[in-house]
């Protein structure tokens, strides 16, 4: 369905890490499955608030509706009353392949030459993403698939699944090219009558299977099962495929399991009352900040969060530290992606669009101000000076991961490294640059010991630089990739865009490398 605005302006107020997406799933015959869908997706709306999309068939056709903007911007009571049926798939997106476009937007559907369709929601990101379009476009070329209109490595997936089931099936064709299919992916998708999901063999992402009454639901996180009264059975494994059915649900390998979870999920971009590996993640970040605590303690008269991802590691280290907890900073709940473009001079205000200093609770204190990362500093540079105007009399800064140094390629928008404030500095020239009077990290080993999990099991690239998923060489890379000319396998331009559109080129290395120098 269409659209009425395809490109509103991006009006981030700050550089914290940006989500990647969230996915639902549900099967339930009897059930609203477009309602339970949108509350699943609203449950997931952290993990990305640039677009929002529903699939439902009915077991005979299928029908979608996606739109750029929030979940509750995108559906109204109108529109989920018209999509029926007793499967549904549900994606809300950041973008981390791609633009920021209509043709964007998840799910993406595709129909296969026997008539069926497809629909695909994904979070994550692939490193493969040359050699899945090179296979695109050398299958149009023989006449088969569609011009591609999208630029999202999701798409790349969708398009191959549907050349390749019409003969052989989706469960068949998804067996055969998932193996193929490299970096981080959790796949919600189905045809009109069957509900697959999918994780990669490193479990990257998260992905959960939940049970209702009359069904079954799958979702990026626990927390959306909660808000459909889904109990949870257990993880989809890495390395699995899921298909439910009228004959039930059915689980087949296509990789043997080797799990990286990522350990920036229990950091920051999981809700707090999701579960992830039977670990609350909320009990993790309190956890942080005790060891936080041990490792950099500083006299000190109240500790105080960012709100909200800093609140949990603040609390845990006025635990570990015994000094006061208070709220000396108030968010504005309703600030966040907004199609009304602030004026420069609102714009200059910067971080007070989202944060406002309790001038009686913070004048005359020394504070430590716990965060939950730094990416570029300027949220933290600005904040610090609002708090000096507002009266603190020290201000020391405490963050409850390591420093991030290197960019994710596995579905977290982080800036390219160049821009990553830690990558050329060390702790001491960041505190100068963010203007605070002390700053320290919880170390990685604290970190990881707070979630339970054997360092083994998880994916601290972004911290050590240790990517577990082998990357191909940087021309190969990039949030815009596929809005470039097409590659060659040696990684030259071919001159020929193949079936995807032409457009800017891919920048350094980073997903977020695109537009990081030009936000606020």
């Amino acid at each position: 369905m269409l659209s009425s605005d395809r490109n509103p302006p991006r009006t981030d107020v700050d550089d914290s890490p940006k989500e990647e997406c969230g996915v639902f799933g549900v099967w339930a015959p009897g059930e609203d499955v477009s309602k339970m869908t949108y509350y699943g997706l609203y449950a997931l709306q952290h993990r990305g608030q640039e677009a929002a999309g529903i699939a439902v068939s009915d077991g005979r056709r299928m029908v979608v509706f996606k739109d750029l903007g929030l979940v509750s911007h995108v559906f109204d009571e109108q529109t989920l009353s018209s999509l029926k049926g007793h499967l549904a798939v549900g994606h809300c997106r950041y973008s981390t392949t791609g633009s920021t476009t209509w043709e964007n937007a998840q799910p993406v559907f595709r129909t296969t030459a026997a008539g069926s369709g497809i629909a695909l929601g994904h979070n994550g990101n692939l490193v493969n993403t040359a050699e899945l379009r090179d296979e695109v476009t050398a299958l149009a070329k023989q006449g088969h698939g569609s011009r591609v209109q999208a630029t999202t490595d999701s798409d790349l997936i969708c398009e191959l699944l549907a050349a390749t089931s019409a003969d052989t099936g989706l469960e068949e064709a998804s067996l055969r090219l998932l193996p193929r299919v490299r970096g981080a992916f959790s796949l919600v998708f189905a045809d009109e009558t069957t509900l697959y999901a999918a994780r990669d063999a490193h479990g990257v992402r998260p992905l959960v299977l939940g049970r209702l009454e009359r069904g079954w639901v799958v979702a990026s996180e626990t927390a959306a099962l909660d808000i459909v009264g889904a109990s949870m059975v257990r993880e989809v494994e890495p390395g699995e495929l899921l298909a439910i059915d009228a004959d039930g649900i059915r689980s087949s390998r296509f990789a043997a399991p080797e799990p990286k979870g990522c350990v920036f999920e229990y950091v920051y971009l999981a809700r707090p009352d999701t579960t992830i590996s039977g670990r609350s993640v909320h009990a993790a970040r309190v956890e942080i900040g005790r060891r936080l605590a041990q490792e950099a303690p500083v006299e000190a008269d109240l500790v105080i969060p960012v709100p909200e991802s800093g609140t949990p590691a603040a609390i845990g280290y006025a635990q570990g530290s015994g000094i006061p907890y208070g709220q000396g900073l108030v968010k504005n709940a309703y600030v966040g992606r907004t199609f009304i473009q602030p004026s420069q001079t609102i714009r200059q205000l910067g971080i007070r669009l989202k944060l406002n200093p309790l001038r009686d609770v913070i004048r005359g204190k020394r504070l430590v101000v716990v965060d939950d990362s730094i990416v570029r500093g300027n949220t933290q540079r600005a904040l610090v000076r609002m708090l000096r105007e507002a009266g603190a009399l020290e201000v020391h800064v405490r963050i409850a991961s390591p420093p991030v140094r290197w960019p994710c390629f596995y579905g977290i928008d982080f800036a390219s490294r160049a821009e990553l404030v830690a990558s050329g500095l060390d702790t001491e020239g960041v505190r100068r640059s963010i203007g605070s009077d002390t700053l320290a990290y919880v170390s990685v080993d604290n970190m990881v010991a707070a979630t339970e999990q054997p360092r083994s099991r998880l994916c601290c690239a972004c911290f050590d630089g240790e990517y577990p998923i082998p990357l191909p060489e940087e021309a190969r890379l990039g949030k815009h990739l596929l809005e470039s000319p097409a590659l060659d396998a040696a990684g030259a331009a071919s001159g020929d865009p193949g079936p995807l559109r032409e457009a800017t080129p891919t920048l350094s290395v980073g997903y977020g490398a695109s537009d990081a120098l030009s936000r606020p």
